[in-house]
């Protein structure tokens, strides 16, 4: 086994163009060389042709082509992981009266929300508070005015999907 593998060796290790010699050494044990060595009957092998890889130039790059449907081949674009994610009860048409800017928003999420994904709040295109997986988050000190939510479905830092935003209006007692 040990003169096979020296065999392939030398095969792999030689140029395309060598020739090999095999041989008996002082000991008795088959050898092999790209010399011939002194003083030893060798004979020439005749080794089969290597196989060969020739490098394939780049090919030049194509230009965008118009959307194709997706195949079978290709893969198909992401799927929602919630049929629903919204707010639920979020006044859009009027304003919220909140007198200190604090409320909750109920997040309405089907299927239910599975670990370990997590709910966090976008207000005004910025994460707020901290993620949950209860779909009762709360916003505290918010000022009043028009403003942007969204909740996004998050598993730690990566965003599984997003709501669409809702503009609302929070309304505040002024205090001076």
């Amino acid at each position: 086994m040990g003169r096979t593998l020296l065999y392939i060796l030398l095969l792999i290790a030689l140029p395309a163009a060598a020739q090999i010699y095999k041989y008996t050494d002082a000991n008795g044990n088959t050898a092999y060389s790209n010399q011939p060595p002194d003083g030893v009957q060798a004979q020439p092998l005749e080794l089969p042709p290597l196989n060969r890889v020739e490098p394939q130039a780049p090919s030049a790059p194509q230009a965008p082509s118009a959307p194709q449907a997706p195949t079978a081949e290709q893969p198909q674009p992401p799927r929602n992981a919630y049929d629903i994610l919204e707010f639920a009860g979020l006044p859009t048409d009027e304003a919220l009266r909140a007198n200190n800017g604090t409320f909750t928003v109920n997040v309405l999420i089907k299927p239910r929300l599975q670990p370990p994904h997590q709910l966090r709040l976008v207000l005004d295109d910025a994460p707020y508070g901290q993620p949950s997986n209860v779909p009762v988050l709360q916003l505290i000190n918010v000022d009043r005015g028009e403003h942007r939510l969204a909740v996004q479905v998050i598993d730690g830092q990566t965003v599984i999907q997003q709501s669409q935003p809702a503009v609302f209006t929070v309304q505040r007692v002024h205090t001076p």
